[in-house]
């Protein structure tokens, strides 16, 4: 999902490689990425059967230090931090402490410090809030956007290339467990990452070995039946998954459990941080007002972002946040905050233009597949 208005915080380090094989740029997340290279559908096909390339130059990098940073974070974070297995990560929020969500963090657990991982275009306000969170604790951080690039390789094949580069086998690893590795003498390091279970390995790099890093990758996606893939198509695989995007689909204007994240992002043992007093009172009350939802259409027309929806007296309902057409349901979906009393699955609501009806996107795949089985 295209955003035409936005200004970009940043380029992609492949920006020039991309413009000069012709790739269609284009805003997300705040930042200039490939949104599709000629194909969207041939290359939501590569993640489907064979392996997709990406380019993921949209985050931010704060490596944190000093005895107290693990106590740091764990008090800053909703999940456990402070049990985090070396070179596992952990997904988190941070949220104001009126609980809403300031961001999404993934840390990892590496050799005498803790690495986080985020988008760009918050750097600035993430840097401000750790820096006024540390207060007593003995820690400090450093700011390496500037200094790290991550590829991506995902879907079948994505092991068998990762093991053929990088000599690292994904079935042994955890999710977001990593290794320290070398791919044709690049020094990276490979993070196993499988979205709604498609195999998949994120590489993390040094920024100025990215276009090398990128041709080298795209060879071997090629030599097993695949290419890169852009944004367009990735947009509606992850909306197929039912995975949630920052700053679409879920950011300021929503607490975890409205965002639905309770359950992926949120540690209920491991003791206090910022903003957990408004967490444990949703959850002890047991429902929010409005909820994160998937719809599935009739018709082709894909709805807009903001569009609202009514139920069938024509009551305001909620709003969609993202929408593609699925191919694998070969109709237009989305994601969208309901009232609660719109939110049970089969449930009806209507656009301007269409009718849509409540599901979840993973069953619906799957009764998809069986049905064409």
């Amino acid at each position: 999902m295209d955003e035409p208005n936005a200004t970009p915080s940043l380029e992609t380090p492949l920006a020039q490689l991309h413009r000069s094989a012709q790739t269609n740029l284009s805003t997300w997340f705040g930042c200039l990425l490939p949104s599709d290279f000629g194909d969207w559908l041939r290359e939501y096909s590569f993640v489907k059967d064979s392996v997709a390339l990406l380019d993921k130059n949209y985050r931010a990098y704060f490596t944190f230090t000093g005895p107290d940073r693990t106590r740091y974070l764990n008090a800053v974070l909703t999940n456990n931090i402070k049990d985090l297995a070396p070179d596992h990560g952990a997904l988190s929020l941070l949220l104001h402490p009126q609980g809403r969500i300031l961001a999404e963090i993934e840390t990892f657990s590496l050799a005498g410090t803790l690495f986080c991982v985020s988008y760009a275009m918050i750097r600035q306000r993430l840097a401000e809030t750790f820096e006024k969170f540390i207060i007593m604790d003995d820690t400090s951080f450093t700011d390496d956007t500037d200094r790290y690039g991550t590829l991506a390789l995902e879907g079948p094949q994505a092991a068998a290339a990762i093991r053929d580069l990088a000599q690292i086998d994904l079935a042994g690893l955890d999710e977001l467990e990593s290794a320290n590795a070398q791919i044709q003498n690049i020094p990276c390091r490979v993070a196993k990452r499988s979205p709604g279970r498609i195999p998949g390995a994120e590489i993390v790099a040094d920024r100025q070995h990215l276009p090398a890093l990128w041709q080298i990758l795209s060879d071997s996606a090629r030599a097993h039946q695949g290419g890169p893939m852009g944004y367009t198509a990735l947009n509606a695989l992850r909306l197929e998954q039912g995975i949630p995007w920052f700053s679409y689909d879920f950011g300021e204007k929503q607490i975890p459990h409205e965002a639905d994240l309770q359950d992926s992002h949120i540690s209920y043992t491991k003791g206090c941080y910022t903003g957990q007093e408004i967490v444990e009172r949703v959850r002890s009350r047991g429902q929010v007002n409005r909820r994160r939802i998937h719809l599935i259409f009739t018709g082709t027309e894909v709805p807009a972002p903001g569009e609202s929806l009514r139920d069938a007296e024509g009551k305001e309902a909620g709003f969609i946040t993202r929408a593609t057409f699925s191919p694998a349901l070969r109709a237009p979906i989305a994601m969208a905050y309901v009232r609660k009393e719109n939110q049970s699955l089969g449930a009806t609501l209507h656009t301007t233009n269409a009718t849509a009806t409540v599901t979840h996107f993973p069953e619906a795949l799957a009764a998809a597949a069986e049905q064409s089985a």
